[in-house]
């Protein structure tokens, strides 16, 4: 049995007026748990399912606003993808009933929710059963479709998926942040403003204690209300609350150990005695923090991406050209150790992405696969050829890119940051003989040999 309700069009009615458009009622069904990915992504946005499914949206989108007391709410329909914001709730339920929801948003985090809130992507619609409906209805023809190019919500939920309680409390910390204003009535954000003031201190070369002077200095100048850090403690726990802060740990000159674990706290070596900092005479007295004892003799840090910076500037300047690691190596597709085939899959991971989203199958591209009956050797360069002549052009000109978040369009450039194989396989990517006496490829006349007898 099917009842249609006539009303005008989607594009000239308000929202709450589109409800009554298309009714569809069939053998009722217990839709008391319903599956977000089914009503959001794969019902008509004029069936009993989807409309329940948006109220219950706008509930869960109004509470969090409350509770946050901010006065707007993201726009998560397909047009603006929670990148506009409005404080009208009927607005927001006629954009996601004229569009759809944004793809793969079936966690509603920026809307209060956790992955621990959603576990099982239900709902309770609370729909009666007499009205409640199957999957019978009016096919839409204004359908949304999911963009499979449009996979920002999908990385946020790989986020969210990857970390703890703790984790998710500080990212979503760093939202209600990036939504503060600096004080009443200011039109800068908190976050905004101490990363414009870190990339200065940056840039620039300030210290620590310099950049906490000039930040009490503004922070007494503008009014009380301001939220701005006084501290540089403070500024850096704002911008890396999800420690992603470097590591600097000290190592033995000799390169017997790092100071870490059960050595954090000691003086010198349990090697070599060697002393773990750089002083003219070993007998000085050393102070019980290790911090305040000087530098250290060595460190173990990675530079690498700040000397590149400082080695191509134009290249560091654009945070959004992108740093490939490139790995490769041989594998046996058919299980068998005896059989008389080699692949070779060449991939490439994106080494801007956080540390929790690199290494995800779905963010590493495999750009070449080699196949044949026996592997490349050092002929592997024959096969990287159309590789190196796609990213000496990524390197050199760039490519024209649209920029979804701006809407804008920018020269996109890329380079090998690093290459991630074992021995072997880093012997045939390099043409360097990793065999015999001078094996190693950075040591090599100075390698320490030792041949085995028999």
């Amino acid at each position: 049995m099917v009842f249609i309700v006539l009303g005008s069009t989607v594009s000239q009615t308000p929202c709450a007026n589109i409800k009554t458009l298309i009714l569809v009622a069939h053998a009722p069904v217990d839709c008391e748990h319903m599956n977000r990915d089914y009503w959001m992504y794969n019902t008509s946005r004029f069936s009993q399912f989807y409309i329940e499914g948006v109220q219950t949206f706008i509930r869960v989108a109004e509470e969090n606003r409350l509770e946050k007391g901010s006065g707007s709410i993201c726009f998560p329909c397909n047009v603006c993808k929670n990148f506009k914001t409005f404080n009208c709730t009927e607005e927001i339920e006629y954009h996601l009933l004229q569009n759809g929801f944004v793809p793969n948003y079936t966690c509603w985090s920026r809307h209060g929710e956790t992955l621990l809130d959603c576990s099982t992507s239900s709902t309770n619609l609370h729909i009666n059963n007499s009205t409640c409906n199957k999957d019978s209805y009016v096919v839409d023809d204004d359908h949304h479709s999911n963009d499979p190019n449009d996979n920002f919500n999908e990385m946020f939920d790989d986020m969210e998926a990857n970390m703890g309680d703790v984790e998710q409390e500080k990212l979503h910390g760093l939202f209600e942040e990036e939504e503060t204003p600096l004080y009443s009535g200011c039109k800068f954000m908190k976050l905004d403003v101490v990363l414009r003031l870190m990339n200065l201190k940056s840039k620039n070369g300030w210290s620590d204690k310099s950049f906490t002077s000039l930040l009490v200095l503004l922070h007494d100048i503008l009014p009380e209300d301001n939220a701005l850090p006084i501290s540089t403690y403070q500024a850096k726990k704002l911008m890396c609350p999800m420690g992603l802060e470097v590591e600097r740990i000290h190592a033995c000159p000799n390169n017997c150990m790092l100071y870490r674990k059960e050595f954090e706290n000691k003086h010198n070596c349990v090697f070599c005695s060697a002393s773990r900092y750089k002083r003219k005479k070993d007998l000085d007295e050393v102070d019980d923090d290790v911090t305040k004892n000087g530098p250290p003799a060595k460190m173990l840090d990675s530079p690498q991406w700040r000397n590149i910076d400082k080695k191509y500037p134009e290249f560091g300047k654009e945070m959004r050209n992108i740093r490939f690691g490139l790995s490769s190596d041989g594998i046996n597709p058919f299980g068998n150790i005896s059989s008389r085939h080699s692949t070779w899959p060449v991939l490439l991971c994106i080494y801007n992405l956080p540390p929790w989203l690199c290494m995800k199958r779905k963010y590493i591209m495999m750009s070449l696969l080699i196949q044949g009956p026996r592997q490349p050797g050092n002929d592997i360069d024959v096969f990287l050829s159309p590789l190196i002549d796609d990213l000496k052009t990524l390197w050199s000109s760039g490519v024209d890119v649209y920029d979804a978040n701006k809407k804008q369009h920018f020269q996109l450039r890329a380079m090998i940051f690093c290459t991630i194989s074992d021995f072997p396989a880093y012997g045939n990517l390099s043409g360097y003989k990793t065999k015999g006496k001078k094996a190693c490829p950075v040591c090599e006349d100075q390698t320490s040999s030792i041949w085995l007898k028999n």
